[in-house]
């Protein structure tokens, strides 16, 4: 099954000509979300062909622009492209005035059911779960209420072997039980343990998204052994005071939050506009933590293909 993340904008508050504000889409087994919706994601999304449609659920960290400017734009596009099915958008309170708001004074009603979820300032709590996947925010330490968001699929029920049940006549209405672990006791009294009939299924993934924050150890515990980091690296490390009064990140902190966390990936952005050329940014981060890409517009990774 897929689970993969697009980066739709990875620079901080003022966008450049090649670089976009905040924006990521996550693709967990055709499940989408949004992450964060700077100036332009729409026409990113237009640019790499990703559906504003398949979009069921948005979550912006926090009220700074460059992470919700391009929200009603999308919000209107979905709406004229008539758009029918709901739309969960996540969120600190106000911003669900800002959006009454714009739409009020467009005279606008949407063709279809708009719902807001308000993420507590000072509160981490599950935001989002189904059968397949769960979503929890936590706490970034930045210049106003800011959240991040942990995703974290759900393990997938072991598969069965084909062969196996055939040649133990195992009747299709006890499949489901024995894909959720259960052995098989035939008709002569044998016990057919579980391991025998099936194999474990795909790993369940997991993404832990940490935008808008100054270094922050508190965060460790909460990503522990991710599969992949998002963590903002507004400066290189010879800035570290610039990026304590703005509260932001350099790449060294990123790095050592990823390597304390025991982070199996980690993924830069939100790169202040003063650098044109990223590497500088993406070499300095691998000096402290090997396993580093860079949040370049365009860039899918799947999860399935990451360093291991």
């Amino acid at each position: 099954m897929a689970f993969k993340l697009t980066v739709l904008g990875c620079n901080s508050a003022i966008p450049t000509v090649e670089r976009h504000p905040t924006a990521q889409l996550l693709n967990a087994n055709e499940r989408f979300f949004l992450i964060d919706c700077g100036e332009g994601t729409q026409v990113q999304l237009r640019k790499y062909q990703l559906s504003y449609q398949r979009i069921g659920h948005i979550f912006i960290s926090h009220l700074h622009g460059d992470h919700y400017f391009g929200l009603i734009g999308l919000i209107s596009s979905m709406h004229l492209l008539g758009r029918n099915k709901d739309l969960h958008i996540y969120a600190h309170q106000q911003l669900k005035a800002i959006i009454d708001l714009q739409l009020a004074a467009s005279n606008t009603e949407l063709n279809f059911p708009l719902f807001f979820h308000s993420i507590a300032d000072d509160k981490e709590q599950l935001l989002f779960e189904d059968e397949a996947i769960s979503v929890r925010n936590v706490l970034l330490n930045h210049s106003l209420k800011c959240s991040g968001f942990i995703f974290q699929e759900k393990k997938s029920r072991r598969k069965i072997l084909k062969d196996k049940v055939e040649k133990y006549n195992i009747p299709f209405e006890k499949y489901n039980a024995i894909k959720d672990g259960s052995d098989w006791l035939d008709g002569s009294g044998n016990m057919i343990v579980n391991n025998e009939i099936t194999i474990e299924n795909t790993s369940a993934h997991s993404y832990a998204f940490c935008t808008d924050t100054m270094y922050n150890e508190a965060l460790i515990k909460k990503i522990k052994g991710v599969d992949l980091l998002y963590h903002e690296a507004t400066f290189k490390k010879e800035l570290s005071e610039r990026a304590k009064e703005t509260g932001h990140s350099t790449t060294f902190d990123a790095a050592t939050i990823a390597k304390k966390a025991e982070v199996k990936n980690l993924l830069i952005g939100h790169f202040s506009q003063r650098y044109r050329n990223l590497d500088e940014l993406l070499i300095e981060t691998k000096e402290t933590f090997k396993n580093t890409y860079l949040a370049e517009s365009g860039l899918t990774l799947d999860f399935n293909k990451l360093y291991s």
